[in-house]
């Protein structure tokens, strides 16, 4: 079974969809998928991740799929009258805070200690975070693989390719989950651009665990002018 995730192309944030770069982008993206043999295409519910799918659900003949725990995440202090001293900086940016955090204490590079850290413990997004991972889960679920720890047990064999669009911070939470390393160590390493493309593999026979291996990252040569952006 295969996973392929696609961050939606360039995006007119005000009005929640593609500008004209971002339309020749996600074109672009359905012309490199066009042999993958897609079987299900999966989106955010946003407009921009929408639109992005748009293209690829029309060259397979497929309809876009809505996964509502996709929608691209916030973040702030889940106090908002917190007194100044204690509020998160950044605003609670969550790639400006993984990195501030990872080099000021390194202790917390470890897969769960990071959680208990106050930039992450009391900001919002971190009510995206559990959601996502369980929605995920959930979805790998209907694919025979059921989770078990860190990785999954294949209960039912399954050869289908599915296709996921969605956001720079709803992937990074889904990348952390599938290949159970940090979300900080995440975003601090392991940018990807719009419209890159990600392949997940997760290979293993019925009854045997399934070790999700990151095919490909961040692929961005079908359009020109990549671009890495770290907003919503």
């Amino acid at each position: 079974m295969r996973l392929i995730f696609v961050r939606h192309g360039d995006p007119d944030y005000q009005h929640d969809c593609l500008t004209e770069t971002g339309k020749q982008q996600a074109a672009s993206t359905a012309l490199r998928l066009q042999d993958e043999k897609i079987k299900a295409i999966y989106s955010s519910p946003m407009g921009r991740a929408r639109e992005t799918a748009g293209f690829t659900a029309l060259d397979h003949g497929l309809d876009v799929q809505n996964l509502d725990f996709m929608h691209e995440i916030w973040w702030g202090d889940k106090d908002p009258d917190i007194e100044d001293s204690r509020k998160i900086p950044f605003e609670g940016h969550p790639w400006s805070i993984a990195y501030k955090a990872l080099t000021s204490e390194p202790s917390y590079a470890g897969e769960k200690s990071w959680e208990e850290h106050p930039y992450f413990k009391n900001n919002i997004c971190m009510d995206y975070f559990d959601r996502i991972n369980t929605g995920i889960d959930n979805l790998l679920l209907q694919y025979g693989l059921k989770r078990e720890g860190d990785f999954y047990r294949c209960v039912q064999e399954n050869s289908d390719t599915i296709a996921l669009f969605a956001h720079g911070g709803s992937g990074a939470i889904l990348f952390s989950h599938l290949l159970a390393i940090s979300f900080p160590i995440v975003l601090t390493t392991l940018p990807f651009g719009v419209c890159s493309v990600s392949i997940f593999a997760f290979d293993a026979m019925e009854g045997e665990m399934a070790i999700p291996r990151l095919e490909l990252f961040n692929d961005m040569n079908h359009h020109s002018g990549h671009k890495l952006n770290f907003e919503m």
